[in-house]
């Protein structure tokens, strides 16, 4: 009999990511699956998820209101009409098993299959986990973990550390033959970069980050005299600054806005300097790249902790972002690249970041269908 799963998440790429690396192992897995994604119509996966030629289910976008305004006013019934929907979702598909990765578009996909007794599997990619997926896992037949010190478990089901489901170009970059430094002659020519010196990479993920962007580039001399490359991705509208502040120091520092296929820049890196968002943090591990981690200095933390793992195995740094300054890259960052710490680095990162968190994930939910484990 073809087992029906359904797969919520939405609105941000650490989200939809590990759900589309997901949909692809579940097919791996079984050829005749029926797999559907639940989102919404203004989250990347609107785009994303028919590009990857997965099916998609549109429900209300109703994110919890922060304040009491208007939209706190109307929520109730907003909520309850993404509910309402989700249900119909469920009843059309003939879900069997309910995979969610958190967030906003998750919350109502719970409630339904819950009402409905349908089995969920929650996936939480960070540290610290999210409301929604503290709801479910109240009555989850499985949770499944990115890292081992979160502090979230199936209330009555089975909880698992499996890692971040990565995308494809990721896992076969780090399964290439040869490793992902093989590719690396083939990258740098791409990016005008000599694979043969050292290679610092640089990124504050899509958004940019600017104090690393101001830091690192007010470094530009020293690197040039250290001999050390640089590819910096700035982040959207954030690369005019640094482009000035690099242009008449020489060597070799590559400035780009964005990079689509960012595996180009993962084949070259020594060293990345990175914010420790859960998906930067998975990947940079999985792929052996030694790592200076500088959390995002607002919120919950929650960043600190997904570096938490990694950084106590050796294989990162981690600096808070006001301590991150020129001074603190000259002491801590160029010695990295003078002896052999950095491949100590690289074998205890791939330690704790596994590849194949997208099969285990969907290998859990298809037990879980297959029982109807429903709480």
């Amino acid at each position: 009999m073809r087992t029906n799963v359904v797969l919520a998440a939405g609105g941000t790429a650490g989200h939809v990511n590990p759900m589309l690396a997901t949909a692809r192992a579940l097919s791996e897995l079984d050829p005749e699956i029926s797999v559907t994604a639940v989102g919404t119509q203004t989250g990347l996966e609107a785009r994303l998820v028919p590009q990857a030629g997965v099916d998609l289910a549109f429900i209300e976008r109703v994110p919890l209101p922060r304040a009491v305004n208007r939209a706190a006013f109307a929520f109730p019934h907003r909520f309850r009409m993404a509910v309402a929907q989700s249900e119909k979702i469920l009843e059309r598909t003939q879900a069997q098993v309910v995979i969610g990765f958190g967030g906003y578009v998750s919350t109502p996909v719970y409630i339904a299959a819950h009402r409905r007794h349908i089995p969920v599997v929650v996936h939480e990619g960070n540290a610290r986990p999210g409301l929604a997926n503290k709801l479910a896992a109240r009555f989850a037949a499985a949770v499944a973990l990115t890292f081992s010190n979160t502090r979230l478990a199936a209330r009555r089901g089975r909880t698992d550390t499996i890692g971040l489901p990565m995308r494809d170009a990721i896992v076969q970059l780090a399964q290439a033959q040869g490793g992902r430094r093989s590719l690396a002659a083939a990258a740098g020519k791409q990016l005008g970069i000599d694979p043969e010196q050292p290679v610092l990479f640089v990124t504050g993920g899509s958004q940019g980050a600017q104090h690393i962007n101001e830091v690192v580039s007010a470094c530009a001399e020293q690197l040039r005299d250290e001999g050390i490359q640089v590819l910096h991705l700035t982040g959207a509208g954030k690369d005019e600054p640094v482009r000035a502040a690099v242009e008449r120091v020489g060597g070799t520092y590559v400035v780009l806005e964005y990079l689509e296929q960012i595996e180009l820049a993962y084949a070259l890196a020594d060293v990345v300097i990175t914010r420790a968002g859960a998906g930067m943090v998975a990947e940079v591990s999985a792929l052996g790249i030694p790592a200076v981690f500088v959390p995002f200095p607002i919120g919950n933390g929650e960043q600190a902790l997904n570096a938490h793992d990694v950084v106590e195995a050796g294989g990162a740094l981690l600096v808070k972002n006001e301590n991150f300054t020129e001074e603190w890259i000259m002491a801590h960052v160029f010695p990295l690249f003078r002896g052999e710490r950095l491949e100590h680095m690289s074998g205890a990162a791939q330690s704790v970041s596994a590849l194949d968190a997208a099969q285990r994930l969907a290998r859990i939910a298809m037990d879980v269908a297959q029982k109807g484990d429903a709480q």
